[in-house]
């Protein structure tokens, strides 16, 4: 007698239980290993990891803030941004209207904004543990520039009106700020371990991921005030992304395997869900439906319903899933395979990986090109940046940089403002 036919969806499904269950034996070591690599000159606090079914029914704001030496200062009021900018009521009240469809509409266009059409092309390259920027002419692969900034630059952050690039210092507790006109610093923030830096879709927030710290503090995002802040009780927050509508967003726990839901309008951590092992970036779908979510111990992508806050789905990819980047025309998903040295090319429509590309190395972060040709990739441990052809995948370049280079930015890129973190637009 012939065995009952198992449908093609079934075996999808059968197989991607079978990798997670074999990405679990990998897990244990990998973990090991990168606690090591993040304890090798680099501090960061591993808390105990409350349950996530019992943290909410004794979660209390108050009570589990960190103490009151940890909380920031407010900071002094600083000088308006340039004269460039929007006033206000007009540019920031119709971007908090716009969404549709695709949220990534806005930055499909493979033309900058007017304002930005003569600034020259850049790739910004933050080496970590050099302490210094790379800067990198993309017509011609050649470096135009180096130079030191503060301890630990992990990411290059646009400002949300696209009028400045902030380094983000985290063991000097500074940003510096880079003119996008001159590549060369002019400003200098203090604001307290700043590991990343992300704006609310309307312009309002500045928000900072204090890692080590734990917390995510709310600023206004031209005086640099304090608002608010949020502790989250898992350690390793470090990326995010916003709902559609910028209501609320949803933050990653590297350390701790969890997810995190935080309301930006009350300032208020309002529910988890426990993913993986090591979930790191996160992306927001293009029709603003569910969230993707790296997992480097996973070794693949996690899909997350952020009304319900439960996994709804898992694609596999390669060893130790890292960064994520949206294709220009928003119908792919990038994959960064930091242990596997390869990109994954996910389709929006299918969830189903289309394509594997080759780098080589430990690939990290990502930035686009405006034509959305040309990926430029970090190698995190290979003191190098790759640059690949979109429509084959073919490696066209890699550039040797500093030690550790992480969240580069490609700047100027098309879209009417930054979310933040190294260069995501809407």
């Amino acid at each position: 007698m012939k065995p009952p036919k198992v449908s093609r969806q079934e075996k999808r499904k059968n197989e991607q239980r079978k990798k997670k269950r074999l990405a679990v034996l990998f897990t244990a070591i990998f973990a090991a290993v990168m606690f090591a690599a993040y304890f090798f000159g680099v501090f960061s606090p591993f808390g105990i990891r409350p349950p996530v079914e019992h943290f909410w029914e004794t979660y209390s704001p108050s009570a589990n803030e960190p103490s009151a030496e940890l909380v920031e200062e407010e900071q002094p009021a600083q000088e308006e941004q340039p004269a460039g900018e929007e006033e206000e009521g007009t540019e920031e009240e119709d971007a908090s209207e716009r969404p549709a469809e695709n949220v990534y509409a806005a930055a499909t266009s493979k033309e900058v904004n007017e304002s930005l059409a003569d600034l020259p092309e850049r790739v910004y390259v933050p080496n970590v543990i050099d302490g210094t920027i790379t800067v990198i002419d993309p017509a011609t692969f050649d470096i135009v520039d180096t130079y030191e900034v503060e301890e630990l630059p992990y990411h290059i952050t646009p400002s949300w009106d696209m009028t400045e690039l902030l380094v983000n210092n985290e063991e000097s507790g500074t940003f510096t700020v880079i003119d996008p006109r001159s590549g060369r610093p002019k400003d200098s923030v203090a604001v307290t371990f700043p590991y990343n830096l992300y704006y609310t879709p309307d312009g309002s927030k500045a928000i900072v991921v204090a890692e080590r710290l734990q917390r995510i503090g709310f600023h206004d995002r031209k005086t640099w005030d304090l608002l608010g802040s949020v502790y989250i009780p898992w350690p390793g927050v470090d990326h995010l992304d916003f709902s559609k509508d910028g209501d609320y967003f949803l933050a990653s726990s590297e350390w701790s395997g969890v997810v995190s839901k935080v309301d930006t309008n009350t300032m208020e951590l309002v529910d988890s869900v426990e993913v993986g092992s090591l979930p790191i970036d996160i992306k927001l779908s293009p029709d603003g439906s569910v969230f993707y979510v790296a997992d480097q111990g996973s070794n693949g992508v996690y899909i997350i319903d952020p009304e319900k806050m439960e996994e709804i789905d898992f694609i596999p990819t390669g060893l130790g899933a890292h960064g994520l980047q949206v294709s220009r025309d928003a119908k792919s998903l990038y994959v960064s395979n930091r242990l596997e040295g390869t990109i994954s090319v996910i389709d929006f429509g299918t969830r189903e990986v289309t394509d594997t590309w080759y780098t080589g190395g430990t690939p990290d972060m990502f930035q686009l090109s405006p034509d959305g040709r040309q990926l430029w990739v970090s190698g995190r441990y290979d003191g190098a940046i790759y640059v690949l052809d979109t429509s084959s995948g073919e490696l066209l370049n890699t550039i040797y940089t500093g030690t550790q280079p992480h969240g580069l930015a490609y700047f100027p890129n098309p879209g009417r403002f930054s979310l933040g973190h190294n260069g995501v637009y809407r």
